[in-house]
């Protein structure tokens, strides 16, 4: 159980860091992301972005599950 705990533990510190980045940087848009505005409505898809963090993330977990 105190591993699971840790790895609680260091997903929550990663998950503050990545969040605090994006709040210093701003919106974070790449090429691939899709936005359509109508008025006043404004609906953002970041599927460029989502396919970056999915990669990035999941290099980070199998590094942290090889290192066992």
């Amino acid at each position: 159980m105190a591993d699971a705990g840790r790895m609680l533990l260091v997903f929550g510190v990663v998950l503050t860091v990545i969040g605090g980045g994006l709040m210093l940087f701003g919106r974070f848009h790449l090429p691939g992301d899709i936005t359509f505005k109508s008025g006043n409505v404004t609906v953002y898809i970041p599927l460029a972005t989502s396919i970056v963090l999915s990669v990035i993330l999941t290099v980070v977990v199998n590094l942290l599950f090889r290192q066992r």
